[in-house]
């Protein structure tokens, strides 16, 4: 299959996407190289995902660079993890020997059995720790509701002003609260957003 170069309205729209490519402020008549579009219009799209979504698929890009690029979106996750399964980094190494033909299907197999093997381990250690946390919060919310009760019958018992001022202090331990979530939600969309930029750059040097 000839690969596209250059895109246009029209090709984009042969995948179906959930939006309209004009909506970014495409002409009509535009005919550009991929790469010269992607920048053109990258901060344009509402999710750069769409961007990812669009250009890995196999009219665009080789099945060795798709593995490439599968191989590198790997090990950049793995950079977050602290100790990473050598079984993990090996299914790497694997894969990317395998994309430039110096390894086996069977030998792919094999790694990719391992990985899977290391990654169901991951999870159950996972599974272990999540009870444990469950059974701690369980614990944390039965001791929250006992000082919550203790508190209300303080207050009931206490002057109106003393009542009042910490009425006044839970709301803005409330506010400083809410404000910490919505930092922490930037935070992850920050980073997001940063991860999916880097690769939308890997992938456009592949054209």
């Amino acid at each position: 299959m000839k690969k596209i170069t250059k895109i246009s309205n029209k090709i984009i729209r042969r995948f179906s996407p959930c939006y309209d490519p004009a909506d970014l402020g495409s002409k009509e008549s535009e005919y550009l190289p991929i790469a010269e579009a992607i920048e053109k219009y990258r901060d344009k799209c509402k999710s750069k995902a769409d961007i990812i979504w669009l250009l890995c698929r196999k009219e665009f890009m080789s099945d060795k660079d798709m593995r490439l690029f599968a191989v590198w979106c790997a090990r950049e996750a793995l950079k977050l993890v602290e100790n990473p399964d050598l079984r993990s980094i090996n299914a790497c190494d694997v894969a990317e020997m395998f994309a430039n033909g110096n390894a086996t299907r069977k030998e792919l197999a094999a790694a990719r059995d391992a990985a899977w093997a290391a990654a169901w381990a991951a999870a159950r250690a996972a599974a272990r720790v999540a009870a444990l946390d469950a059974a701690w919060d369980a614990a944390m919310d039965a001791a929250w509701d006992a000082a919550m009760d203790a508190a209300m019958a303080a207050a009931m018992a206490a002057a109106r002003d003393a009542a009042w001022a910490a009425a006044g202090a839970a709301a803005r331990d409330a506010a400083w609260d809410a404000a910490g979530a919505a930092a922490r939600v930037a935070a992850l969309d920050a980073a997001r957003d940063a991860a999916l930029d880097a690769q939308i750059n890997k992938l456009l040097t592949y054209f």
